[in-house]
């Protein structure tokens, strides 16, 4: 089991550390370093055996950051060149269930105190969100090892350390010091070698791509705002990636003013959307996915029939609202089998069931028998509603669980074809998380997994899953290997529409 080093450079933050380390019993040992640039640190076990944490102090060049908050490096830069820190998002997520606020980025490490709000700016633009004056020189001989920088706020940009302030900010960011123990205890639990299993395919979809780049073209194309009418696909990130951008994103299309470019999300819309978009004279892009677009036209075509459609899927989803907009007023959403057994349709000879596209295909199954004995003459679509992206990567994940001890999923908790992957592998006996990204993995999760599966649901971004692998890697040695059906080589088109913008 590997030990923990946490390197102090001031007498005050070795009090407050240890203080935090005493009281939490943990297999920690805390040095005194001495500051600025003379700071000084031998360690004589080896990389296998010790990892080194520095914790302190610092003071912020971004304005967003207060007295007490907590900067987890990502990196450090300094005059000792950058000692790069990939598990910070795990410390983050132990920080934050201690109640504290904390976030990955990186650090600068100084060669004198910085305290004019100018340079602290100048500097802040870099990228770096902290400065202190010695963890660069306190990491460069040691970035063999596993190593993390945990540093607490006192002076911000507008209350330099030369402040009255100062000694209540002071205060404050010693009091967190002390409270960071049990986080470090658990990143400590955490170190050590593992596998990591790679579901194939995972992450974005044809679908997904083909939405983000509908958005993505209309930007590039239209001079004045464009609005997304919700989530173009349920992804924090990319949601937040796209906003960045200059989308504006709106639950309904009177926020968007008349006449204006509107895009709409690949989980669809039901005809009263594109009906009050037409009198609004706005000009839509519409970026419902085709496999969406597909059980659209099979409701259509089951109403016209007379048909009671049996939609099967989650009566909340976005997906649903519009296949029942298209379905008409005498459809109805099942959940599961006991939804079932209480449909009363008009005439039992005349019903079609359907499904949304990102269902679990073992429940699923199991609902659409019930329709069946239900109602034996009861029509199907002519293939399959769930789509083959939610079909591959839950026969992956599927594949994943049973090798693993762990899965990470990565995806948004309101992604449904994210959350059905988290079932599937719970189902093969794996345990298994939903996450957003590696800042909520908790390091407390991994200890004693020595083989993490992971896969992303198929509106994540495939650089999250980058980000966690590298993140596990500053761990320990990790090793790789896929598992799964192999990559996809679906595309779709882009609508028509976002080239007439």
């Amino acid at each position: 089991m590997t030990d923990l080093v946490v390197a102090a450079p001031l007498r005050l933050e070795a009090l407050a550390v240890g203080r935090g380390t005493r009281a939490s019993g943990n297999r920690t040992r805390v040095v005194r370093t001495g500051a600025g640039q003379r700071a000084t640190l031998t360690l004589d076990s080896s990389p296998e055996q010790e990892a080194l944490a520095v914790a302190g102090v610092c003071g912020a060049l971004s304005p967003d950051l207060k007295p007490g908050d907590v900067v987890v490096a990502t990196e450090v830069r300094g005059p000792h060149g950058t000692v790069f820190c990939p598990s910070a998002p795990f410390l983050v997520a132990a920080i934050r269930a201690q109640g504290l606020t904390a976030i990955a980025a990186p650090l600068l490490s100084n060669d004198r105190i910085v305290d004019d709000r100018r340079t602290r700016l100048r500097l802040g633009e870099t990228g770096a969100v902290a400065v202190d004056l010695e963890t660069s020189t306190l990491l460069a001989e040691h970035r063999d090892r596993p190593v993390a920088a945990v540093r607490v706020v006192v002076d911000t940009v507008d209350t330099p350390l030369r402040s009255p302030r100062t000694v209540t900010a002071g205060v404050t960011a010693l009091r967190v010091l002390a409270r960071l123990a049990p986080a470090l205890e658990e990143w400590r639990r955490s170190l050590g070698s593992r596998e990591v299993v790679l579901a194939e395919p995972r992450s974005f979809c044809a679908g997904v791509e083909r939405a983000i780049a509908t958005v993505e073209q209309a930007l590039d194309r239209v001079s004045g705002p464009v609005y997304v009418r919700r989530q173009i696909v349920h992804n924090a990130h990319v949601v937040a990636d796209l906003e960045r951008r200059g989308a504006i994103f709106v639950q309904e299309l009177d926020e968007a003013p008349d006449g204006a470019a509107v895009v709409l999300a690949a989980h669809g819309v039901s005809p009263s959307v594109r009906e009050e978009a037409e009198r609004r004279n706005l000009r839509v892009v519409d970026a419902t996915c085709p496999l969406v677009a597909k059980v659209h036209a099979e409701a259509r075509h089951a109403r016209q029939r007379g048909d009671t459609i049996v939609l099967v899927g989650h009566r909340e989803h976005e997906e649903v609202e519009g296949t029942m907009g298209e379905a008409g007023a005498e459809a109805v959403v099942v959940e599961t089998v006991e939804d079932v057994a209480a449909l009363r349709p008009r005439d039992p000879e005349r019903v079609t069931w359907l499904t949304q596209t990102t269902l679990a295909s073992d429940e699923t199954e199991e609902i659409v028998a019930a329709v069946k004995t239900r109602f034996p003459s009861a029509r199907r679509p002519p293939s399959d509603d769930i789509c083959y992206a939610t079909t591959n990567r839950q026969e992956a994940v599927r594949q994943v669980a049973a090798r693993c001890d762990l899965v990470l999923v990565v995806g948004s908790e309101n992604s449904s074809n994210s959350a059905r992957l988290v079932e599937v592998a719970e189902r093969a006996g794996a345990r298994a998380c939903l996450i957003d990204d590696a800042t909520h993995v908790r390091p407390d999760w991994l200890a004693g997994a020595s083989r993490i599966g992971i896969t992303a649901g198929a509106s994540a971004p495939p650089h999250l899953v980058d980000t966690l692998v590298d993140a596990l890697r500053g761990l320990g040695p990790v090793n790789t290997s896929t598992e799964g059906g192999g990559p996809e080589t679906v595309a779709f088109g882009l609508p028509k529409e976002v080239f007439d913008l």
